[in-house]
C-alpha cells in the first residue's frame, strides 16, 4: 500500500543548524531538535532532521530505504549534479561494494600493524616538542602537524603541494551543507585545490609504496576499474585529515575541560583507545549529513515521502540521554562509548576509521608519558564549518611530569 504524505505531518521548526552560532554551539539547538520529536521539519532548508540516536542508526543502517547516492548535502545528485564525481561516500550497492571490498582489502589488521610501527616516533617526536614548549596552540602545534605528516607519508603523496589537503577537505564536507558563505568561501580557490587533488591521486604521482599504491593494485589486478582507484585515493585524501586533526583537538579539548579523566589516562596509558571513542561521542568530529529516502517511509510515527532530503544530527545522537543516560554530555573514560555513530554504522560506515583512531591514540600515548597536567588557557576559537565540528585555536599549557633522577 502507497503511503501518502506531508511535511505537515512533522513540527516544523525555523532554526538554521548552519548559522554560525549554532556551529559555534550546536549543542543547545541539537536539545531541541531532540526533544521536538523523532522528526523534525527544517523551514529553511526543506527538509527533515533526525536527531535521535534509535533513528539516526535504523537510517544509517537502512542503505535501501535511505540511500547515500542521492548524496551528502542538500541536493539530491541523482538528478543535479555537484561539483565532483561522487566519492565512495556517494554510492549505494553494487557500486559501493566493489569499491568498498577494494579498500578494506588495502585497510587490513596487517596495514594497521605497519602503520601503528610508522606513526609511532612521529607521536614520540611531537610530544617531546610541545612538552618542552609548555604553553601551546593544541591545534596548530599538535591536532594538525601530526596528521598532516603521517597521513600523506602513509598515502605515498608527493612532499610538494600538501597545504592542498585542508583547503580540498574543507571543500568536500563544506559542500555537504548549506549552500551558505561559509561553503562559498571554502572554494575560493576550488579549481586549483581540485585539480592538485586530483593529479595526486594518479598512479604515476604516488610512491611505490603506501595506501596509494595499494589501491592502484587492486585497480591492476582488476578488482576494481581505474577511474574507481583515482575516487579511492581522492577518498582517502578527503576524509583522513580534516576528521583526525579535529579528532585530536576534540580529544585535547575534552581531557582539558575534565582534568579528573586525564589523571586516569596518565595512570593508565592504555585507556587512550577509550578516551578516542568517548571523544568521538561526545564531540563527534563529524555533525550532520544527508541520506535522501528512496521510498515512502515512516520514522517515529512521522511519515516521509520518497525522494526527501533527511539531515541526520550524528553530534545529537551521540549525545541522546535515551540512549547514554541524563551525563549523555559528560565526557567519561568509565562510560562504554561501543555503538556511537561518529564514524556512521552499517554499510556505509567509515572504512578508513582505524587509521584516524591509531593516530589519535598514539598521539595521547606520547602526551600521558611526559604530560603531568593539560590545562586550557583561553577559551578555544571554534573552527566555522558546515558539518564538522572542531577548533581553530585552542590555547593549552602542558605541564611536564616529574623527571626521576
Amino acid at each position: 500500500m502507497t503511503v501518502t504524505a506531508t511535511r505537515h505531518e512533522a513540527l516544523s521548526l525555523p532554526d538554521d543548524p548552519f548559522s554560525v552560532e549554532n556551529i559555534s554551539n550546536p549543542y543547545p539547538l541539537h536539545e531541541k531538535l531532540r526533544e521536538a520529536g523523532p522528526v523534525v521539519w527544517l523551514e529553511k532548508y526543506g527538509c527533515y532532521a533526525v536527531t535521535r540516536y534509535e533513528w539516526v542508526y535504523e537510517i544509517l543502517t537502512d542503505f535501501e530505504s535511505y540511500c547515500s547516492s542521492g548524496g551528502l548535502g542538500p541536493k539530491d545528485i541523482r538528478k543535479e549534479p555537484e561539483w565532483r564525481p561522487p566519492s565512495i561516500l556517494e554510492s549505494d550497492p553494487p557500486t559501493h561494494t566493489v569499491m568498498r571490498r577494494g579498500l578494506a582489502g588495502v585497510i587490513s589488521p596487517s596495514t594497521m600493524r605497519r602503520l601503528r610501527e610508522q606513526f609511532t616516533p612521529f607521536a614520540e617526536e611531537l610530544a617531546e616538542r610541545v612538552v618542552a614548549q609548555g604553553d601551546v596552540d593544541g591545534i596548530k602545534d599538535i591536532a594538525e602537524p601530526y596528521p598532516l605528516k603521517v597521513f600523506p607519508d602513509a598515502v605515498g603523496l608527493r612532499p610538494g603541494g600538501r597545504e592542498n589537503l585542508l583547503p580540498y577537505g574543507a571543500m568536500a564536507f563544506n559542500a555537504f551543507g548549506a549552500d551558505n558563505e561559509i561553503r562559498a568561501e571554502a572554494f575560493t580557490e576550488g579549481e586549483k585545490v581540485a585539480a592538485w587533488i586530483m593529479d595526486s591521486c594518479a598512479r604515476e604521482n604516488l610512491s611505490i609504496t603506501g595506501l596509494g599504491a595499494d589501491i592502484w593494485k587492486v585497480a591492476e589486478e582488476g578488482r576494481i576499474a581505474p577511474e574507481q582507484a583515482t575516487l579511492l585515493v581522492r577518498a582517502l585524501l578527503s576524509a583522513g585529515v580534516d576528521t583526525t586533526i579535529f579528532g585530536i583537538g576534540n580529544t585535547l579539548y575534552s581531557l582539558a575541560r575534565h582534568p579528573e579523566q586525564w589523571e586516569k589516562l596518565k595512570a593508565n596509558p592504555k585507556l587512550a583507545k577509550f578516551a578516542v571513542d568517548e571523544a568521538l561521542r561526545v564531540e563527534s568530529p563529524f555533525q550532520m549529513f544527508h541520506r535522501t529516502s528512496t521510498i515512502d517511509t515512516e520514522i517515529g510515527g512521522v511519515r516521509i515521502p520518497a525522494d526527501s532530503k533527511i539531515l541526520l544530527f550524528m553530534g545529537a545522537a551521540n549525545r541522546d540521554p535515551r540512549k547514554w543516560g541524563e551525563k549523555a554530555d559528560v565526557f567519561d573514560l568509565d562510560r562504554s562509548a561501543s555503538g556511537h555513530v561518529a564514524f556512521g554504522m552499517g554499510l556505509h560506515q567509515c572504512v578508513g576509521q582505524p587509521i584516524a583512531r591509531i593516530e589519535i591514540e598514539l598521539v595521547l600515548q606520547a602526551l600521558a608519558k611526559r604530560v603531568d597536567r593539560i590545562q586550557l588557557t583561553g577559551e578555544p576559537s571554534p573552527w566555522i564549518h558546515n558539518v564538522l565540528r572542531g577548533f581553530a585555536r585552542m590555547p593549552l599549557r602542558l605541564t611536564p611530569l616529574a623527571r626521576t633522577t
